[in-house]
């Protein structure tokens, strides 16, 4: 039988392969501490233990007298978002800039039909929320479009990184937003998708990067 901590770690690569399997899905409960021994055939201090390491990660969370749900597949995702105070916008901007300047240009070099496809969709659905006027609505269909063209890049270390600064992401967007959609702040993004079309990746990564921008004294 192998050490007790090797245990405990073997069990919490079992319950997150599980949790990125689909198993359980955000939202979801976990199965009850003694169906998970007798799933994993462990002690139940090992499940104990493995169940709290995941709570630490920010993947699960226990609710008192309900259970224990699955809160998120990216342990990276909550530590970011905890990290994210109005004073640090900038550094957030920073970070995405580095992100999504690369993705545009890997993208423009990389894009499959199916990838402009989905730009195309992704950016007529930015384009619907703007007219729509809702500010949450944007927000969101905004974020799928920066999010389209880092798919597209093709860089699964890329796109598991920048998915952990969703949070962010939406957070900075609407802060820029404010309460209403107003003309002075909507950006052009479809000369962005019409470099990534035309392969290229200089026009792309110069056009991602445009609109990202530290702010002057930032």
């Amino acid at each position: 039988m192998p050490p007790r901590g090797r245990r405990v770690q073997q069990t919490i690569a079992s319950l997150r392969e599980r949790i990125l399997r689909g198993d359980w899905p955000v939202g979801d409960r976990i199965p009850t501490e003694p169906q998970l021994v007798a799933t994993l055939g462990v002690g139940r201090n090992t499940v104990r233990e493995a169940v709290r390491a995941l709570v630490h990660a920010g993947v699960l969370q226990c609710r008192q007298g309900s259970g224990t749900y699955v809160v998120s597949t990216d342990e990276l995702a909550p530590v970011v978002a905890r990290r994210i105070t109005d004073d640090r916008t900038t550094e957030v901007v920073e970070v995405r800039r580095a992100f999504e300047v690369e993705a545009a240009r890997l993208a423009a070099l990389r894009r499959t039909p199916a990838d402009l496809a989905a730009l195309d969709d992704a950016l007529a659905a930015r384009e619907a929320a703007w007219r729509g006027g809702r500010v949450a609505d944007f927000v969101e269909a905004d974020a799928a479009l920066h999010t389209a063209v880092v798919a597209a890049a093709h860089n699964g270390m890329l796109a598991e990184l920048y998915a952990s600064v969703g949070t962010a992401l939406r957070s900075t967007i609407a802060r820029t937003m404010g309460d209403e959609l107003l003309p002075e702040r909507y950006v052009d993004h479809g000369r962005l998708v019409e470099a990534i079309r035309a392969g290229d990746p200089a026009r792309a990564a110069r056009e991602a990067g445009a609109f990202l921008e530290p702010a002057p004294g930032a």
